[in-house]
């Protein structure tokens, strides 16, 4: 078992503020020197938006990676802007809309050796039931899902407190999880979104279990989020040993800055990979030590 370090792209590529912003290519090269296992990509632009790749691009990409030695831990959208992407939408339009962008993300994770779709349940809209608004999600996530699992790809599901009235929390993805009952339907959780609630991340562990594919790693003190691990109160000693405890191998990818101008990614991306990688080590080391001692 080795969990991986992974670096979400959104804080070089423009969105949530639209500076500093870095090309694709850029941000592979600086993640893999810092040393990074994987990124995991938002599908917008100027990154990753599907109808912007051509054949050649994407091949170009897929060589960059590999030439860096570095993966795509996942892909996921970015629900906003005309398009909108909103699977609970009112609007069948858009909801068809949104299907097709999962599909074409599916490929794309497909020609670039990703192996996690990021799915956001979406929002509910003025007017509409929440029941009505959930069952057009779960309608659609069995789609996505449906889709995915030719390529061989998880779809994960992904609770947004902060940004989300239908899908908040760790329940409300197991739920949506259970609900459609694929086998190739996971769930997560994001350190950001789970402190939004006041609740524990070691919690959400122990709740998601073997279904917890991935995480998104951000530090809070006080009002300031979407910090580097390390540099506010989450309790991250706690976090690791819990996810000992489980068996998690999956990525704990950063998602850190991305929501204000002003910050420099290489050095929250460095700082968090500082502080993480070698308390995850540590702690390996101590549950192979204590192993060993108990060993008849």
């Amino acid at each position: 078992m080795a969990m991986k370090f992974g670096y979400h792209t959104w804080s070089y590529s423009s969105f949530g503020s639209w500076v500093p912003a870095y090309t694709l290519d850029e941000t592979v090269k600086r993640l893999a020197r810092i040393g990074f296992d994987g990124i995991e990509i938002g599908a917008a632009a100027p990154h990753a938006y599907p109808p912007y790749l051509s054949p050649a691009r994407r091949r170009e990409v897929r060589a960059l990676l590999d030439d860096h030695g570095i993966e795509v831990s996942g892909i996921g959208p970015a629900p906003t802007g005309g398009p909108g992407y909103n699977p609970s939408s009112p609007v069948a339009e858009e909801r068809e809309a949104t299907v097709e962008h999962y599909r074409a993300i599916n490929e794309l994770c497909a020609e670039w050796g990703a192996a996690a779709v990021v799915y956001l349940p979406g929002w509910v809209v003025f007017g509409t039931r929440r029941r009505q608004a959930w069952a057009w999600s779960r309608e659609c996530l069995a789609r996505v899902a449906d889709d995915a699992a030719q390529y061989g790809l998880t779809v994960v599901v992904e609770p947004l407190a902060e940004n989300s009235n239908l899908c908040e929390s760790g329940e409300d993805a197991m739920e949506l999880m259970e609900d459609i009952a694929r086998p190739n339907v996971k769930v997560m959780f994001d350190c950001s979104h789970v402190r939004y609630r006041r609740e524990s991340l070691t919690d959400q562990v122990h709740l998601m279990g073997a279904d917890l594919h991935q995480i998104h790693i951000a530090d809070t003190r006080g009002t300031q989020t979407r910090l580097p691990a390390g540099l506010g109160d989450e309790d991250w000693e706690g976090l690791v040993d819990a996810l000992l405890d489980t068996g998690f191998d999956g990525y704990l990818t950063a998602e850190t800055g991305f929501h204000r101008r002003g910050i420099d990614p290489d050095h929250d991306a460095r700082t968090g990979l500082a502080f993480l990688k070698p308390l995850v080590a540590r702690k390996c080391a101590e549950r192979a030590a204590a192993s060993t001692t108990l060993a008849p």
